[in-house]
């Protein structure tokens, strides 16, 4: 979802994103998946990415899935570890992802993805993000420039694993 296509081109790009160990994540192919998210829950996602700006934001993408698309009514903020390069990546608490999928254990909703923010940097994955990627996630990615989300976009993983693939995403008013 590009908010604000023209703030980001204007600001330009850091060169490191046009590098080919940045492009090199990227498969450009049509992923099969969507990501159909409640209005609420994009709001809460980019309110958290703007909240811990210059730092990144990052959460967990709660729903559920029905045949291959990914159906996010809650992004619930986990705390940042990083605290040595929380400018520029993150390490979502453990704990806090074991907690909450605990809490999700019988109510037919589940963890379906990750977000995190990329403050003054496109809403593409980098390398690390590729590091640290599972299988059959959604990977939302917000952009901040200046403490304002400008774009969110959602990724997967391709079906070799390798690289990832932008996922269409639709927001569901509620």
């Amino acid at each position: 979802m590009q908010e604000h296509e023209d703030s980001i081109a204007e600001r330009g790009v850091p060169e490191r994103f046009n590098s080919h160990a940045y492009l090199n994540v990227l498969d450009t192919s049509p992923a099969e998946q969507l990501c159909l998210i409640q209005s609420t829950a994009l709001q809460d996602i980019r309110t958290s990415a703007e909240r811990h700006y210059p730092h990144e934001a990052c959460g967990l993408l709660l729903g559920t899935l029905t045949d291959k698309d990914w159906h996010i009514d809650e992004g619930r903020e986990v705390a940042n570890l990083n605290t040595e390069r929380s400018a520029d990546r993150f390490i979502l608490d453990p704990e806090a992802y074991r907690m909450v999928d605990r809490e999700l254990r019988g109510t037919g909703r589940e963890i379906m993805g990750i977000y995190h923010s990329h403050p003054d940097c496109p809403a593409k994955p980098s390398p690390s993000d590729l590091a640290d990627a599972w299988d059959s996630f959604a990977y939302m990615i917000v952009s901040t420039y200046q403490g304002h989300a400008v774009d969110t976009q959602c990724w997967a993983l391709n079906t070799k694993g390798g690289k990832f693939r932008e996922v269409t995403m639709q927001e569901v008013m509620v």
